[in-house]
């Protein structure tokens, strides 16, 4: 690869993450958000690096010509056995193995690949969650917004069983499941999307919108199992669903708004 090659390249690759990173929020597809300012930073590195090999590579006639001499002389000796460190390489040009970064680098300028998904889910390992300590008091009317993990924890953990005849509030995407069910799914990363763990609520009583499908879902807890112990059935018996858009940040589960709280939002 030419050296005028590889200046275009590292271009190009920076103007990519700075697409992702700086110019959008496309980058929390793939990372977390604490790290895009590291990407953002690393996206005018790289564009840097390639104005200083472009600027070295178009340098005046005078100093260009003194560097071709420099270089025929150099080739001289290449054609005599011995090459720039004295066993017969020549440096001049960079691995060709750089070009395997081209693909990814038009990807991220031109189309940037989605969100992991449904897929993901159906193969992922399932999110542990973490005891809680206490659970605060479910707001008064219903139904209560809720994220997956909190729902999970209440299920799972409350003695006090306080999700017994109260209607909930999630959110998430859809998953194919069997037996006219399916799964409201969330997948959280610790560092990227190659960590993912999955978060999952097996939905009844409404047939599947489309695998991959953002929604708002109310209904009750499904009695399976006892209701605050580890054999609590993770389910929900759906009263309603609405299609929402998918979120700046897919991997962070957070409680979704009310009709009345989004209204008065926007």
């Amino acid at each position: 690869m030419k050296r005028t090659v590889q200046a275009a390249l590292l271009l190009l690759t920076g103007a990519g993450v700075l697409r992702v990173s700086l110019f959008s929020d496309i980058c929390l597809r793939y990372v977390k958000e604490g790290l895009q300012p590291f990407l953002i930073v690393s996206g005018i590195a790289l564009v840097g690096l390639g104005i200083v090999g472009a600027v070295r590579d178009g340098l005046p006639f005078p100093e260009r010509r003194r560097s071709g001499d420099a270089h025929h002389s150099e080739a001289t000796h290449v054609q005599d056995g011995r090459g720039h460190d004295g066993h017969g390489h020549d440096h001049s040009h960079g691995p060709r193995i750089a070009w395997l970064l081209l693909l990814p680098t038009l990807a991220l300028l031109f189309f940037a690949p989605p969100a992991l998904g449904s897929y993901t889910a159906a193969r992922d390992n399932a999110k542990v969650v973490e005891d809680y300590s206490r659970f605060e008091p479910l707001p008064s009317r219903d139904p209560a917004p809720l994220s997956l993990t909190e729902f999970i924890a209440r299920a799972q953990q409350d003695q006090r069983q306080s999700l017994e005849g109260r209607s909930v509030l999630l959110s998430g995407f859809v998953t194919p499941g069997t037996n006219g069910t399916w799964d409201l799914t969330r997948l959280l990363v610790a560092c990227c999307a190659a960590d993912s763990q999955s978060l999952t609520v097996t939905m009844h009583g409404v047939k599947a919108p489309p695998a991959d499908t953002w929604v708002k879902v109310t209904g009750t807890w499904h009695p399976d199992g006892t209701l605050g112990t580890p054999s609590a059935g993770l389910a929900l018996d759906v009263t309603s669903l609405q299609r929402t858009p998918q979120p700046p940040n897919p991997y962070l589960d957070r409680a979704p708004l009310t009709d009345s709280a989004q209204s008065q939002a926007g």
